[in-house]
């Protein structure tokens, strides 16, 4: 699969700003905040609620999706995400609040409105009798304006594969198959339900640069995904659902203020290593696992990391498997949904 390259640069520019847009906006889905409804927006709703019967899926939540943006909506099982989502699609109608999808009522939104939208499903099932080409040339069908059926094969990368049969595609190709048929319309806002579940690691990558590639092109995505690697790579912004409610947004550099929290510093201390002592600056912080690693907690990577190596040349140690590490995103993210996997 190839990522097509002209007006990368263009491209790039973009992502960066919308990556400051999103860094400097203000959090929409925390309570105790009022805001109308942007029309402009992608997505825009204000407590939106969802109950089935005494049970509260959906608990009030605020959150706006501006066009062109990838926005991740991570959340464990049972924390509202896929109902959010599916309400978003036009699926299931709310039991409360009030909701915009590209400036219509998803609930009531006329049939143009559909045609405006892609959605990917976490599990479907391609026709096992048609070829790529056939299903995609199907399904285009139903679209008003599709995109060309061979450019979407080829922006999946299916191109060479297009008279395959669906029950001759491997389980990869089947799911980029359903990726083309939700691009096939030529969305303009696509949702994509656990794109990769079930990828190798080459054709996630592989993926990724569809899913780049798209937003180049101005298309909104609404992404759930249980890879805090694949958020990461691809979303803008990261909105954070448990127990029903929206608890952390942000970017995936600042959400939760993982760029302000500490730094570990770790190292691999044998030999004659161990018997010396650490400078005091950083004896005080260092936390010994029993296999030689020590552990030390900092602020300051750059100044502890420069008195750790004036120490080893010193004293002639050799620093083994040295490396400097934040809080990963996986690290926040089941600190913050503790809770509610619980």
């Amino acid at each position: 699969m190839i990522l097509i390259h002209r007006g990368i640069r263009g491209y790039m520019q973009r992502r960066a700003a919308i990556r400051m847009q999103a860094a400097t906006v203000a959090p929409t889905g925390l309570a105790g905040q009022e805001r109308p409804l942007d029309p402009d927006a992608a997505i825009s709703v204000r407590g939106l609620r969802m109950a089935y019967g005494v049970m509260e899926a959906v608990r009030g939540i605020d959150l706006d999706v501006h066009r062109g943006e990838i926005v991740a909506f991570l959340g464990p099982n049972g924390a509202g995400k896929t109902t959010t989502v599916e309400i978003l699609e036009g699926y299931r109608h709310r039991t409360g609040g009030e909701a915009l999808v590209l400036g219509e009522d998803p609930g009531h939104a006329p049939l143009p409105w559909r045609d405006r939208i892609g959605v990917v499903l976490q599990e479907s099932t391609v026709e096992p009798d048609l070829t790529a080409l056939e299903v995609l040339e199907l399904y285009a069908g139903y679209h008003a304006h599709p995109r060309p059926v061979m450019e979407t094969l080829e922006l999946v990368g299916l191109a060479e594969r297009a008279g395959a049969r669906g029950s001759q595609l491997s389980g990869g190709q089947r799911r980029r198959l359903e990726v083309a048929i939700g691009l096939i319309g030529d969305p303009e806002l696509l949702f994509l339900d656990e794109p990769t579940t079930g990828f190798d690691p080459s054709a996630r990558r592989q993926s990724w640069e569809v899913i780049a590639e798209l937003q180049r092109r101005g298309t909104t995505i609404f992404l759930t995904t249980h890879y805090m690697d694949e958020a990461e790579a691809l979303a803008d912004r990261i909105v954070v659902i448990a127990g029903g409610q929206i608890i952390a947004e942000g970017t995936p550099q600042s959400l939760a203020g993982r760029d302000t929290r500490p730094s570990t510093l770790s190292f691999r201390l044998t030999g004659s290593g161990r018997q010396a002592a650490l400078p005091e600056a950083l004896a005080s912080r260092a936390v010994a696992n029993g296999d030689g690693w020590l552990h030390l907690s900092t602020r300051d990577p750059l100044a502890d990391t420069a008195i750790l190596a004036a120490w080893a040349e010193q004293n002639e140690v050799p620093l083994r498997d040295l490396e400097v590490r934040r809080p990963s995103l996986e690290e926040i993210y089941l600190e913050l949904t503790e809770g509610d996997r619980a």
